[in-house]
C-alpha cells in the first residue's frame, strides 16, 4: 500500500501539476492572487521553514484563527509539511468561546487577525501570535528564503488535525483526524465524485470546518484541480463565477449549504441565467428540504447531489452523480466504509427500513477525542464509531437520516422524533421552515413547542398550526405551543441551532 500521507500525497500534485493553476485568491470580484501548484509549494516551503526555525517540533498544536485568506491556506499546508497539527478556529467566536478552546488545544503558537489577536492578548497574553498580515505584500510567514522542501518523516497515524465539533451539551470536543484519515477522505471524493485535474471548483465556504477544508480543499489540491476562492459567500458574486460572467475561469464544481442554495435562489428570481459548463453542485452540512431539492433543480438544470459527513469521519455517504438522487436521502456509502443501524438501547441491528442509530467503520474515520478519553471511549463500541444519528436505510440502499439521538422528545415515557413533526409542519402552504423542540414540562416531563417562520410575505396562525399537526399526527406529538419567527438560529454552517430554539421559550 503506498504511503498514506497527506504530505505524500500534497507533494504529487506538487509534481505533477507543477506549473498548473492551483488557486486563484479573490476578495469579491478582485482578483488578488493567482498560484500555481509550483508557486504553492513555494510559499508552503517557506512558510514551513519559518515554523521550523521558531521551534515548532512533532505534534505542536497551531491555532489558526483568521479570516480566509491565502495565509490561512499556506499556514495550514505548511503545517501538514513539517508534522505539526492544525486547529483551525472561527474567526468570529466570542472571547468567552475561544478561552476553552486556546486552552483545551495546548496551542504552542496562534496564527491570527488583527481583531483576533485582540482577543488573544486579552484570554492568553503568554501564547505566541503571529498576525501575517504586516503588510499587504510579504507576510512575517514568509520572513525567509528557505524553499527547499522539509525532510521531516511522518507516518499515517500521525495526527495533522485538530477540528472541534460543536457540540449541543457540554464543551467542543477536538477530532483528532490522522494523516490517513485526510487522505482517504480525499481519495474517496475524488473517486465518486469524478474531481480531476480539467476540474475547476468555486469555494464560498469557510476554512474552519470539514467541509470548506476537507471536502473542498483537500480533494481539489489532491485530484491537480483549479480552486476559486472567495473571500466570502455572496450570491451575486457566485452567480458570476459559476455562469462565467467577468472572464472568471470556467467553474465545473459548487460545494454549499442549504442556506447558501436559498440566498442563490433569491437572487435568481427572475433571471435566467446559464450554467452551462457547471458538472456538478452539491449540498451538505445540514439537511436539504425536499422542496429546496426541486427549487435548486429548477434553476440550475441540473440536481443537487446529497451528501453527509462529519468532523469525526470525514464523508460517509453520497447520492451518485450518475444515477438516481433521492431528494432527502444521504445517498449510499462511500467506498470503504462499513455500515450497521442498530436499536440504541440494546444495539443490536435493526431490519432495512426500520429507524435505528447509524454505526459507521472506515479508514477516515478518528480513534480518539483530543485530551477526552471518556467521550473516546463512548464514542466506539467494538471498532464502531457510534455517530449519534437516527436513520433507516430504503429498499434500494439509500440512507436516511430521522434525527439526532439528543434531540429526541421524551414526553410522558414516549419518544417523539422532532423531525417527524418538521416535515408535517413544512407541508403547510404558508411554511418556510420549522424547528421542533422538547422544553421542560412538570407534568409530562417535556413538552413539544415549535418554531415556525412562514414564506415570504405570508403570515401564519400558531392554532391553525397546531390543528394542521392534528390531522396527520397523533395528539401526543402534536405541538403545544408554537412561535412565528423571522428566521431560525443557525451556526456558520447552516444547521439549526436547536438549544437556542429552545431559549426562544424561556420567557413565553
Amino acid at each position: 500500500m503506498p504511503e498514506l500521507t497527506f504530505k505524500s500525497k500534497l507533494m504529487d500534485s506538487f509534481l505533477k501539476y507543477n506549473h498548473k493553476t492551483a488557486l486563484c485568491f479573490y476578495e469579491g470580484e478582485i482578483l488578488k492572487e493567482k498560484l500555481s501548484y509550483a508557486d504553492l509549494d513555494s510559499y508552503l516551503n517557506r512558510t514551513a521553514n519559518f515554523f521550523l526555525n521558531n521551534g515548532v517540533k512533532k505534534g505542536d498544536r497551531i491555532i489558526l484563527c483568521l479570516p480566509k485568506s491565502l495565509d490561512f491556506i499556506t499556514t495550514y499546508l505548511a503545517i501538514l509539511k513539517i508534522n505539526a497539527v492544525s486547529v483551525p478556529l472561527n474567526p468570529g467566536y466570542t472571547k468567552n468561546e475561544l478561552k476553552y478552546l486556546i486552552q483545551d488545544s495546548q496551542a504552542k503558537i496562534a496564527i491570527v487577525g488583527p481583531e483576533q489577536n485582540f482577543l488573544f492578548k486579552q484570554i492568553f497574553p503568554d501564547l505566541p501570535t503571529i498576525d501575517p498580515n504586516t503588510d499587504n505584500k510579504t507576510t512575517v510567514l514568509l520572513q525567509t528564503n528557505i524553499t527547499d522542501s522539509p525532510a521531516i518523516n511522518i507516518t499515517p497515524e500521525d495526527p495533522a488535525l485538530i477540528i472541534y465539533t460543536s457540540g449541543t451539551t457540554g464543551n467542543p470536543k477536538g477530532a483528532v483526524l490522522t494523516h490517513k484519515n485526510l487522505v482517504c477522505d480525499a481519495l474517496n471524493i475524488i473517486d465518486i465524485w469524478s474531481f480531476s485535474h480539467l476540474d475547476v471548483l468555486c469555494h464560498a465556504l469557510p476554512l474552519f470546518h470539514i467541509h470548506g477544508l476537507c471536502f473542498a480543499l483537500n480533494t481539489a489540491l489532491l485530484a491537480g484541480s483549479e480552486t476559486i476562492m472567495l473571500n466570502s459567500f455572496n450570491a451575486e458574486t457566485v452567480v458570476s463565477v459559476l455562469s462565467n460572467k467577468n472572464n472568471h475561469p470556467i467553474c465545473t464544481i459548487f460545494m454549499a449549504v442549504p442556506s447558501m442554495y436559498r440566498k442563490l435562489l433569491d437572487f435568481m428570481k427572475g433571471k435566467s441565467i446559464d450554467f452551462e459548463y457547471l458538472r456538478l453542485i452539491t449540498s451538505g452540512s445540514a439537511p436539504l428540504l425536499p422542496k429546496d431539492f426541486r427549487r435548486i433543480t429548477k434553476a440550475f438544470g441540473q440536481e443537487p447531489v446529497e451528501r453527509e459527513g462529519m468532523s469525526e469521519t470525514g464523508m460517509n455517504f453520497s447520492n451518485p452523480i450518475k444515477g438516481k438522487k433521492k431528494p432527502g436521502s444521504i445517498g449510499i456509502p462511500l467506498p470503504g466504509l462499513k455500515v450497521k443501524i442498530v436499536n440504541p438501547k440494546n444495539f443490536d441491528k435493526v431490519n432495512p427500513g426500520k429507524i435505528g442509530e447509524i454505526w459507521l467503520k472506515s479508514p477516515s474515520i478518528i480513534n480518539r477525542y483530543w485530551r477526552k478519553p471518556k467521550e473516546t471511549t463512548d464514542a466506539f463500541v467494538n471498532g464502531w464509531f457510534r455517530t449519534g444519528d437516527l436513520g433507516y436505510m430504503d429498499e434500494d440502499g439509500y440512507y436516511f437520516l430521522t434525527d439526532r439521538i439528543k434531540h429526541l422528545i421524551i414526553s410522558g415515557g414516549e419518544n417523539i422524533s422532532p423531525k417527524e413533526v418538521e416535515n408535517v409542519i413544512n407541508t403547510m402552504e404558508s411554511v418556510f421552515e420549522s424547528s421542533v423542540v422538547g422544553i421542560f414540562d412538570e407534568t409530562w416531563g417535556e413538552k413539544i413547542v415549535a418554531a415556525v417562520v412562514p414564506l415570504p410575505n405570508k403570515k401564519l396562525n400558531p392554532d391553525k398550526i397546531i390543528s394542521y399537526c392534528k390531522l396527520y399526527l397523533h395528539p401526543w406529538k402534536c405541538p403545544k405551543q408554537v412561535i412565528i419567527i423571522d428566521e431560525l438560529p443557525r451556526n456558520t454552517m447552516g444547521k439549526v441551532l436547536k438549544e437556542k430554539v429552545k431559549i426562544l421559550f424561556d420567557n413565553l
